[in-house]
């Protein structure tokens, strides 16, 4: 039986890991969580407690000649990922090899191009602390895997939706976005697409791969929406003048950084075909 290791076990990893099960995989889950812990071992999920915010904190991990998949989010503040770069010397400390390796990353270590096209070979320019800490991350897993020989797959993701993921309660609050007409090209997926993803690399693939559904919207399209789909009213609009003074930055950064994500390497060399390729569908779907 093929057995996997997830590191950081949260919305994607507990799909992936149901999903990993049933195509016959031996799943072990690291999580912070005893309450989701639980909920997972009832399903005959393994699972691991421990924080990776210390390297004393960190146990001997049971990766050694099993699959490995990385979706631990980064620490706040900073460009280096601290928790990643734990969780790699832990490895090495204790001799613990991974017969493969996949990094959740995300499609922010583009930064913004001012809508432009961003492949697989475009240069990586992060401009958020967010995207540095995810561009160092891939750096040490990188470098791990060459130092071991170990395969290593980067998942650039873009922004997951699905059930329990929409903006509800920012729509409920009538919370303002920038008009559209202001508001500029991002990126998404449904969480269901990229556990599709996850579990063909799993045994295929090599490098990076942006995780995209291809059509991109600016984040006040998909707020409007969910919205539409939800039969509650849309939110507010407002100028940039506006949404300066009252918007917080990082919300605001996500209505104004750009990209257009070519998702056309995922499609071909993984052979995905998408459930959700229009972000309408995925979210008529995600409804609760």
């Amino acid at each position: 039986m093929q057995q996997l290791f997830i590191a950081g076990c949260g919305y994607t990893g507990t799909r992936l890991a149901q999903q990993a099960q049933t195509q016959g995989w031996s799943v072990t889950a690291h999580l912070r969580d005893q309450d989701k812990a639980a909920s997972l071992q009832a399903t005959g999920v393994t699972t691991l407690l421990c924080s990776m915010d210390e390297l004393g904190e960190i146990p001997a991990l049971p990766v050694s000649n099993r699959v490995l998949l990385y979706s631990i989010p980064p620490q706040g503040g900073g460009s280096i990922d601290l928790r990643a770069r734990n969780f790699c010397t832990a490895l090495e400390r204790d001799r613990l090899i991974p017969s493969r390796i996949i990094y959740l990353s995300a499609t922010s270590v583009y930064g913004d191009t001012n809508g432009q096209i961003v492949t697989e070979q475009s240069p990586a320019e992060p401009a958020s602390a967010m995207g540095k800490r995810r561009l160092d991350a891939e750096q040490r897993f990188q470098e791990f895997g060459a130092r071991h020989g170990v395969p290593v797959v980067i998942l650039r993701v873009s922004a997951i939706y699905g059930p329990g993921r929409l903006p509800l309660m920012q729509i409920n609050q009538g919370q303002p976005l920038l008009k559209e007409e202001l508001a500029r090209p991002s990126n998404r997926i449904h969480v269901d697409d990229l556990v599709q993803v996850c579990l063909k690399v799993l045994e295929q693939g090599s490098g990076i791969y942006n995780v995209s559904d291809g059509h991109p919207a600016s984040m006040t399209a998909y707020f409007n929406a969910c919205a539409d789909a939800l039969g509650k009213p849309r939110q507010p609009q407002v100028d940039l003048e506006e949404a300066q003074r009252t918007m917080p930055p990082l919300l605001l950064s996500y209505f104004r950084e750009a990209r257009t994500v070519d998702n056309s390497r995922m499609l071909q060399e993984l052979g995905i075909t998408l459930q959700y390729p229009d972000m309408r569908q995925g979210i008529a779907a995600s409804r609760q």
